[in-house]
Formats: structure tokens, sequence, C-alpha cells
């Protein structure tokens, strides 16, 4: 027997610091399934398809035992998978590609833990527990910070001393998994090849932009961390050094880093406002500027973006903000009307995935992320390779 979706079926797992989202895919990369164990550590609740139940997970192993147990009852046992594949945040300079998970590739992870060490300790988590509980299971890990390791090293580097930058500060860059999977699936979206030079904008609680040329990222905005770049939802985005070193130095590191990840962004230029939907509908006076703020500078670093390709072909809008926000999208695009960009207003409300209208220079779409999917095709190529 088969699982639903046929033999190729994919289990793919987001490890976070308190919940394990997942998906199951078939092998024709449609999604079947997909659910969330959330509230671990206290009271928290099991998602599997529209099946709802509250439980209680004291561990991420117990959460992700109970995650097996329902996919189980939803006809999808763990016998019946080809594979699990992880979705790990950073993979340093070293995993740059998908890859099947071994030893090698776990203490490769783990060798990561202090360049991510809000994340990858529960992307081990999850690896290490699935052994466990399904031992005969393949599992392989797809890179967030992977698809930007074709960055230049002038791009990656940054104007530090050797000794520092062999202690791993550098670019790196994130969100490489929904750029992958736009790269991926954009051409399904335009009925066209890929542009040569595309802008995407990844916009959501988190934010980022990316250079592509020829497909592959030549640029971002990320940096060592997710904090650089752009004003997010929380995150102040780039901000002087010197700034910082005086923050921590009056107010104490935790303080500051607890400010500057949790506390800025949209949520500190409005006074308590993260959600962009709920900036759009205030209309206050300070729920304007931020929203000015965010797309002041995202047009600002997208010229940085175009200048490391030489030109621009097509932009493309993803994640929450990016394809559900029209009013910050209209903004941007009144940035970049310069370069010969021309939006059609009517399918830009709509959300219309083709948003320029006919004759414009450049295009415009909206391409939904899809990096579950991405990392379901991860998967599938490597098993297929053998």
């Amino acid at each position: 027997m088969t699982a639903p979706g046929g033999e190729d079926a994919i289990l793919v797992l987001n490890a976070g610091s308190s919940s394990i989202k997942f998906a199951v895919f078939g092998g024709d990369l449609k999604e079947r399934l997909t659910g969330m164990a959330d509230g671990i550590g206290g009271d928290g609740a099991l998602r599997v398809g529209r099946d709802r139940q509250t439980a209680t997970f004291g561990t991420h192993a117990a959460a992700l035992a109970a995650v097996l147990e329902g996919l189980a009852a939803q006809g999808f046992s763990a016998d019946r998978f080809r594979a699990a594949a992880h979705r790990v945040v950073h993979g340093g300079m070293e995993l740059t590609a998908p890859a099947k998970i071994d030893v090698h590739v776990l203490a490769g992870i783990r060798r990561c833990v202090p360049l991510a060490p809000l994340h990858n300790p529960h992307n081990l988590a999850a690896i290490e527990t699935l052994a466990r509980l399904a031992p005969d299971l393949p599992q392989c890990a797809s890179f967030d910070t992977g698809f930007h390791a074709s960055n230049p090293e002038v791009a990656k580097r940054y104007a530090l001393p050797a000794d520092i930058e062999a202690r791993g500060i550098r670019r790196y860059g994130f969100h490489g998994l929904s750029y992958a999977s736009l790269v991926r699936a954009m051409p399904e979206v335009t009925g066209e090849a890929l542009p040569k030079r595309l802008l995407a904008f990844h916009l959501g609680n988190g934010a980022s932009l990316c250079a592509i040329r020829d497909g592959q990222s030549v640029a971002t905005t990320m940096g060592y961390s997710p904090l650089e770049g752009l004003t997010m939802g929380t995150r102040a985005g780039s901000i002087d050094g010197n700034a910082v070193l005086r923050l921590a130095g009056e107010d104490g590191m935790d303080a500051t880093l607890r400010m500057l990840n949790k506390e800025s962004g949209l949520w500190g230029l409005s006074g308590g406002i993260s959600d962009m939907r709920a900036l759009l509908e205030d209309g206050g006076e300070r729920s304007r500027f931020a929203v000015e703020h965010f797309c002041y500078w995202a047009v600002r670093h997208a010229g940085s973006m175009i200048a490391a390709m030489e030109g621009l072909d097509a932009v493309a809008f993803t994640g929450g903000i990016g394809e559900n926000a029209g009013p910050v999208r209209a903004r941007i695009a009144e940035g970049l009307a310069w370069l010969g960009l021309r939006l059609d207003g009517a399918a830009n409300d709509n959300g219309s995935a083709m948003l320029h209208v006919e004759g414009s220079d450049i295009g415009c779409w909206i391409v939904e992320a899809q990096e579950e999917r991405r990392i379901a095709a991860d998967a599938l190529d490597l098993l297929g390779a053998g």
C-alpha cells in the first residue's frame, strides 16, 4: 500500500521554538495535507488537516510524536513516506545546497548553531527525534541561507579583518527558500522564461530583497542575521553599529537585543502595531509614517539590488505583505516608475498575478510563496539522484 498521493509522498517539517509546522506533498508536488503542533512547552494544540485538538507538549520530541500519530490517523504512517524534508535556517559556508542528512550533514548543522542559536537547535531536535521515532525514514535538509551562496565574495564579506571574518562574521542572507521557490514557480505564473534580471521582494513580518540574475542570487539585503536590511514587522533593519554599541552600553546587551529584534520596525515606529493590515486600516499619523518608512527603504534598497544586477527586467512580490497589501505594492512601484515600471491600478487592487500594464518596460508580478513545496522538490531531486 502507498500513502494517498503516491509512493513518493514527502513529509516537510519546519521546527520552530514553540511549534512544528508540517505539510505532506505527493510525488507530483501537490499539497495533500498540512498541520501544526503549537504551544510546545505548555498548553497547545495539534492540527492535522481539518482535525484540531488541544494538547500539552512538554518537549519538541513529544510534539513530533503526536504529529506522527496524527498523520498515521489520516493514512500517512511514517513507513509510507519516501522521505522527511526539513527547513534548516542556517547552513553557514559549508551547507549551501540541499542535502541528504547523514552524520556529516548533521555535524555541519550543529556547527552552525552559533550563527542561528534561536533556530538551528530546534531544527536539529526535529531531525534527531525523527531518526529515533522512524529510523528507516530517509531525511533531507534544505537551507534558508543556501540560495545566496552564489553572491560574489565582495558581497558576502564585511570590511573586517580576516581573523574576524574567520569566526563566521559575514553576510549570509535569508529567505533563500522563498527566493528559490519563486525562481521555480515564476515561469508557471507568467508563461514565459524567467527574466534575466529579476528583483524579488519577500515582504512579510520579516522582509528582504534579492537581486536574481540568470536565476541566481547576486545580492540580498539581509546579512549576518535577519536583522539587517529593510524595515520589518518588529526588526529595526540596518542601523549604525556605533548606535548599537551605545544602546548596549546604556541599556545592556539583552535589552538592546530584544529592542532591535522585537520592539522596533513597524511596531516601534507606530507605537505597537506590527501587522501591515492593521497599519493600513488604522490610518493614524504614526501608522502612516511606519508604512511610508517600510516602503521608502524597500525602494531605496531596491536601487542597490538593481545596481548589483546592472539593470532590471522584472519585479516579483511574494510573502504575506507582498501578496496581499496592494497599497504597499503601489507605493513601491511608484518609487520604481523612473525605470519604466507602469502599474495597472485595477490589477493591483484585485491582487492579480500580472500587475503591469501592456507596454510597461518592467514586468511586475505576484508569485505566491511556496517554500514547503520547494523543500519537497529538493528532497525528490535528491532521492532521484540516488
